[in-house]
């Protein structure tokens, strides 16, 4: 596969906050303009966006950033997580179920949960668990996927996809992180669909 990662996760990055940052922008030259009659929807323009952005900085940093130590704190792992998960999906955000102890699979499990939860329409709920030497990172099977972005996943995965896009950047990113701490990267679909870190 041809393709720069940093270039993909840079394209991803910028994308997933250009809306907000847009909205805070014009809720500002609302503000300037100084008409009063709008105030209630800046107040609420200006909450909603710096909260998404805020959520989805905190989450970027520790699933892409070096030298974070928070990675390392299972219970803020766990809190941006579900703080990233609530600003996707508009009002019928996914949810997220997570149970595990092993700091060595942090970073995996939030390249995961974000590739998860790009592949889920209205709603559903991703679920993180440790059991048998094994994290099991997926999506509740009563949860509704979509397809092509199922299959493009998939492709991903097994490194034979023609076309990436920044969409892929959780994916490969989870890829490389996966070879760079020895962890090994499988996946299931019966009964729901999940990856397996091991």
């Amino acid at each position: 596969m041809n393709y720069n990662v940093s270039e993909l996760i840079c394209t991803r990055i910028s994308h997933d906050l250009i809306g907000n940052i847009g909205a805070v922008a014009n809720a500002v030259e609302l503000l300037e303009e100084g008409d009063m009659d709008f105030l209630s929807d800046i107040h609420s323009i200006l909450k909603i966006s710096s909260s998404t952005l805020s959520a989805r900085l905190k989450f970027f940093r520790m699933a892409f950033g070096v030298g974070n130590a928070n990675i390392e704190n299972i219970a803020l792992v766990n809190k941006t997580i579900n703080e990233y998960l609530a600003t996707i999906g508009g009002k019928n955000p996914p949810l997220a179920d997570i149970n595990f102890e092993n700091i060595k699979y942090s970073k995996a499990i939030m390249l995961a949960v974000m590739a998860l939860g790009d592949l889920l329409i209205r709603g559903g709920t991703i679920f993180v668990v440790e059991k048998n030497n094994q994290v099991l990172v997926g999506i509740e099977k009563d949860a509704k996927i979509a397809e092509d972005k199922l299959a493009q996943t998939i492709k991903v995965l097994h490194q034979t996809a023609d076309n990436l896009s920044a969409q892929d950047v959780p994916l490969l990113y989870l890829l490389d992180v996966c070879k760079n701490n020895n962890i090994k990267l499988g996946g299931q679909t019966s009964p729901s669909l999940c990856f397996v870190l091991e």
